[in-house]
């Protein structure tokens, strides 16, 4: 329908045009019937729990917390008469030039628009946006009030940069959400369709609706892949291995061996145990694990349990003894050897550094080298992440895990989601719900929404020990009664931090290089979080930054001067910084050596558990 458009004249449609009318009224008066019918089914689905009197998630974002943060910026404009004219006049006079601009456009000028969207703002992408006068009208003013609302967070003073930080983050939410691409009435492209399709899309959207909300059990539970194409073990995380340990925090997997040889030292990675470790085995052509065993790696992973009530007490000392000791161990035990190199991999690297402190205080020397894949150690730079953090958040989630013992895993998918909701959340609302379109099948997506619960005690010290009160980097945290001293760590360390990165920036990640004994390597790479560090040499993606160690220079802005670019993908200058620290090649190892019975095939009942 759009091409339509453009044929038309010098492209322009007219506002009142045959794509902007229903076609079928009777056709259309009966989908939009069906559509409520739907709409009432998602609504009994919201209500069932609550008169059940069942618990319910209430989201990574307290209402009382946003009204009380946005409430100080409304204050200080508000309280002063000078300061609410000055606002007032600011957004009226912008809109008076939207309107101005509007009247020129229907005289038949062509004038400039007084605000147009960011480069890749793919919700005004379709035509109609510009070319209709009713929808461009509604575009102009939505962007021009976004900016407005920015504008006043950023000039109210009085704040400190913890409640400017979540006064952003929250306008941000609040514009994402109400954006005219979200709704049928205000979106050219979804206007269309639904004249078009006599509603029949509505009708599709709204089952889905209702099929999520009642899936989330009275939290919609927002679709972002078909998730029935996909299944672990079968279609992802298959690469061959066995689980050679288990205890009630962690399978400790040992992954078969691809070549003839392999290094003598092996590696065992430590990932996050916010997420689950397969984005590391993807599928064969996306395996960093795959290939770091095809590089002859003797490659162990920690596959964290997905918690319940009976890990509510398991803290950061359990799973450090159960977990990276307790991997350790077995690592010595199926291979014989005494040092290790390993990999730690977003939290799970924050756990692999106070490990690293934790062990040297007790002379245990096991781990031969870190890398840590953007890890933080220092967070005074800890990104968007820091406005679910503070004292009244940290002591409302408490309560809320009191019951249960555990984070439920949507309370930080939605949070994580809510980082880049422009991406993650409204595109998918708009494309399954006002669209009716099913979600294509996508892995990342489907490993996404694979999420995990976060035991009590461990989440707990987590956010207090490093998001609130910085301690890590301080010398300051304490485990097991061992002050954790991190200048005492002098192994070789390689940091990898991503250009994009949301949850932990490349800023941060470098600082927290300067916190080890030893000099550490660090490395910035092209895109984000995870796209970043899952970037296999075959795609030809992206480029990375070498440089001197970030305790060489003064500032990261410093580093970033002196840094080379290389293309390509990161792996193989890990790769050539690893292996002169793996030892000689030895015969290959199966599974478990001689002392381990494998207890079953990777990637393990562990992984497989759904939250």
């Amino acid at each position: 329908m759009a091409a339509e458009e453009t044929k038309a004249g010098d492209g322009a449609a007219p506002a009142g045009g045959e794509d902007y009318v229903v076609k079928d009224p009777e056709a259309f008066a009966l989908n939009m019937a069906r559509m409520l019918e739907q709409i009432g089914k998602a609504a009994a689905a919201w209500v069932e729990p609550r008169e059940k009197g069942e618990p319910i998630d209430s989201g990574p974002i307290p209402m009382t917390e946003l009204v009380q943060t946005l409430s100080r910026v409304s204050e200080y404009w508000l309280t002063d008469p000078a300061r609410a004219i000055e606002a007032q006049t600011s957004l009226f006079s912008g809109y008076l030039a939207v309107w101005n601009n509007s009247i020129r456009k229907l005289a038949g000028e062509g004038p400039a628009a007084p605000i147009e969207p960011e480069r890749g703002d793919k919700r005004f992408a379709d035509a109609g946006w510009d070319k209709n006068l009713f929808f461009d009208f509604v575009k102009q003013t939505y962007l021009l009030t976004s900016k407005w609302a920015d504008d006043l967070v950023t000039r109210t003073e009085g704040l400190d940069e913890h409640t400017r930080h979540k006064a952003a983050f929250y306008v941000k939410q609040l514009s994402n959400a109400l954006a005219p691409s979200n709704f049928v009435m205000t979106n050219p492209e979804l206007y269309r369709e639904t004249l078009a399709s006599n509603g029949e899309n509505l009708v599709r959207g709204m089952k889905m609706f209702a099929e999520d909300m009642a899936a989330g059990r009275g939290t919609l539970r927002l679709r972002q892949a078909d998730y029935t194409k996909y299944e672990v073990g079968r279609d992802m995380a298959v690469s061959p291995g066995k689980v050679v340990a288990e205890n009630d925090v962690c399978q400790i997997i040992q992954y078969a061996p691809q070549t003839e040889t392999v290094f003598r030292r092996p590696l065992m990675i430590v990932p996050p145990w916010i997420n689950k470790f397969y984005i590391l085995d993807l599928n064969p052509e996306k395996s960093f694990i795959k290939w770091l065993v095809e590089a002859g790696h003797t490659v162990f992973v920690v596959s964290w349990v997905n918690p319940d009530e009976r890990q509510a007490r398991k803290d950061w000392k359990d799973y450090i003894e159960e977990g990276i000791v307790f991997g350790l161990d077995r690592v010595k035990a199926a291979t014989g050897e005494d040092v290790v190199n390993t990999i730690g991999y977003c939290v799970g690297g924050t756990l692999l550094g106070a490990s690293l402190a934790y062990l040297k205080a007790r002379g245990d020397e096991r781990i031969g080298s870190a890398t840590f894949l953007t890890a933080q150690i220092d967070f005074t730079h800890a990104g968007d992440l820091k406005v679910f953090v503070d004292e009244n958040q940290i002591r409302a989630m408490e309560q809320s895990m009191a019951a249960k013992g555990y984070l439920d895993g949507s309370q930080m998918a939605m949070a994580f989601n809510l980082l880049r909701s422009g991406d993650l959340i409204w595109p998918y609302f708009v494309n399954n719900y006002l669209k009716g379109k099913e979600p294509l099948p996508f892995d990342l997506l489907y490993w996404n929404a694979d999420s995990t619960r976060m035991p009590m005690a461990n989440h707990l010290f987590y956010l207090r020990n490093c998001y609130l009160e910085n301690r890590l980097s301080r010398g300051q945290m304490e485990i097991g009664g061992v002050k954790l001293d991190l200048r005492t760590v002098d192994i070789p360390i390689y940091s990898l931090a991503t250009k994009e990165d949301h949850i932990a920036p490349a800023r941060s990640v470098f600082i927290g290089c300067r916190a080890f004994g030893s000099k550490a390597t660090y490395v910035l790479t092209g895109s984000g979080h995870i796209a970043g560090v899952v970037n296999p040499p075959a795609k030809n993606k992206y480029q990375y930054w070498t440089g001197p160690s970030p305790v060489d220079v003064a500032t990261f802005e410093d580093w970033l001067l002196a840094a080379k670019e290389t293309p390509g993908s990161w792996w193989p200058h890990w790769h050539d910084w690893a292996a002169p620290q793996s030892g000689e090649q030895v015969k290959a190892r199966k599974p478990g050596g001689r002392k381990l019975k494998p207890i079953e095939d990777a990637p393990g009942r562990y992984v497989k558990v759904k939250a």
